[in-house]
């Protein structure tokens, strides 16, 4: 089983270091990217403030990799209408936003990493065409969740009941002793601002030997909700009620299921093509350049799901790292795009990750084709007439 403590024992004096170096004039992590690899293309405006347009030089026609500045990771991308979002975790503070939140920088607390105490707030992305990005600051923050000290992670999003749903891990528990798990906020638009829908996490405990993090909901064609998650190398599924903010059981009187596949680690996802459920989730070590991502296919939601192989992983000319992704399926067409995260050449700190998105296609035969992870990224994507 692989745990992320491990990893982070390894860094403690490393982590130090990179906060040290974050209050230096040059407030950048020692292994910083180069231009390129911080801004996708060269011209790419760098500035992360709130509201700020990060869209592309007129001309180009490629998206470029990462898709937009900044160390972010564990992207959920989702169309809302005719917009496309990608909700991440914050991974490190980048730009002006060490300005912004410097006070995080020194900020010491229980944490098994300090770095964690960066991770306390979620910004969002929206775009018209997969290309071009603006940056929606701070739509959520542990100053709205009050039970969170630290690691605000992967957001799983929906929109149901009028509503928008943004689902977080909180506090990194290593315990049943301790104060967290996963949660909830709602909000009346896509861009927050988000609250804390419940004042404490819906899932709070260690069940299966699954960690209470990197949680995905899914609906099904038949309207049901379901709520997948957990690190430590197990997964859970759980029936989400209809309020979305409550647990329901199975109708043998369960309230979770383990479903983990082989080689299973963490960050579930779930979509349905043709019928067919594709289950894809993380393996390899997160902070490492072997994390990637693999794949199931199942005749229910519930499974089993028996692995088939991997579809994302490192290139080492390209990038390292890559896994934690969720799929953007354009409406009304087989077309999907994978959006991950990974680690530029040059850098290993663990929370060294940015935001990438790249083709994902499926053969005649309805499995899924090893991704081609590049520097260009993909061109202009229209959602069409058929989104709602």
């Amino acid at each position: 089983m692989i745990n992320r403590t491990n990893y982070l024992k390894k860094a403690t004096r490393k982590s130090a270091i990179v906060l040290i170096s974050l209050l230096l004039p040059s407030f950048l992590p020692a292994k910083q990217p180069t231009d390129a690899q911080s801004a996708g293309r060269a011209g790419h405006d760098n500035k992360l403030g709130g509201g700020i347009d990060l869209s592309a030089p007129t001309g180009i026609k490629m998206a470029g990799n990462p898709a937009f500045p900044g160390w972010y990771a564990d992207p959920e991308g989702i169309i809302y209408g005719d917009t496309f979002w990608i909700f991440p975790t914050l991974s490190l503070l980048h730009g002006e936003d060490r300005f912004i939140y410097k006070d995080d920088l020194s900020r010491k607390t229980d944490a098994i990493n300090q770095e964690y105490n960066l991770q306390t707030h979620f910004d969002a992305f929206s775009s018209k065409d997969l290309v071009n990005w603006k940056k929606h600051s701070k739509i959520l923050s542990i100053e709205n969740v009050k039970w969170v000290k630290y690691a605000l992670w992967a957001p799983s999003v929906i929109n149901a009941n009028n509503k928008y749903y943004l689902f977080f891990g909180g506090n990194d528990i290593q315990n049943n002793g301790q104060v967290g798990g996963i949660g909830v906020a709602i909000a009346d638009a896509p861009e927050g601002p988000y609250k804390d829908a419940l004042g404490k996490p819906l899932i709070n405990k260690i069940v299966n030997g699954a960690q209470p993090i990197d949680q995905f909901v899914f609906r099904d064609d038949d309207g049901q909700y379901y709520i997948y998650y957990g690190g430590w190398g197990h997964c859970n599924v759980a029936r989400l009620g209809n309020d979305l903010m409550s647990l329901a059981t199975f109708d043998d009187g369960e309230t979770f299921k383990e479903v983990t596949p082989e080689k299973y680690v963490e960050g579930p996802f779930m979509m349905k093509r043709n019928g067919k459920y594709y289950f894809m989730w993380s393996e390899g070590g997160w902070g490492g350049p072997d994390y990637s991502v693999a794949y199931a296919i199942a005749d229910s939601p519930l499974g089993p799901f028996k692995r088939i192989g991997k579809i994302l992983q490192q290139d080492p000319d390209v990038a390292t790292g890559a896994g934690h992704h969720s799929v953007i399926s354009i409406p009304g067409k087989d077309e999907h795009y994978i959006v991950y995260h990974r680690r530029p050449i040059g850098c290993s700190q663990a929370n060294e990750r940015q935001v990438c998105i790249d083709k994902m296609e499926f053969d005649s035969l309805g499995f899924i084709k090893p991704v081609k992870i590049t520097l260009e990224g993909i061109a202009p994507v229209s959602i069409g007439s058929e989104a709602h």
